[in-house]
């Protein structure tokens, strides 16, 4: 990175959320920019809407639950699991007919009670 008239070139890139926490997925993209201190030493600030925010890669934080485990990924990869997925169809029930048995208390003990001798 170098430093034009005055500006600062900077790098974007986006990651993908996934708090392990509340389940809570989102994506955040960054100007990421590489300036030089005063003694000399690089030093870089993420950039999200003009303001310098905390590195993602350091400690991630949910912005639903403030949960601190949270799984980092490409970008991309909240959107593709976002997709609706199809319900899966109910199993019947079986309703009272010639096949159908009622089950009782007595029924589940049975294996566990003793024979008279």
């Amino acid at each position: 990175m170098s430093e034009v008239a005055g500006q600062i070139a900077a790098v974007h890139e986006s990651y993908a959320f996934a708090c392990m926490r509340c389940g809570h997925g989102w994506e955040q993209s960054y100007a990421i920019e590489h300036h030089t201190d005063t003694e000399g030493h690089e030093c870089v600030r993420y950039v999200v809407e003009g303001a310098v925010v905390p590195s993602p890669l350091s400690r991630p934080v949910c912005e639903n639950c403030d949960g601190h485990v949270v799984r980092i990924m490409r970008a991309g990869q909240v959107s593709s699991v976002r997709r609706p997925v199809p319900e899966p169809e109910p199993e019947p029930v079986p309703g009272p007919g010639p096949e159908a048995h009622h089950w009782h208390l007595s029924d589940l003990l049975h294996p566990f009670q003793r024979r008279a001798s």
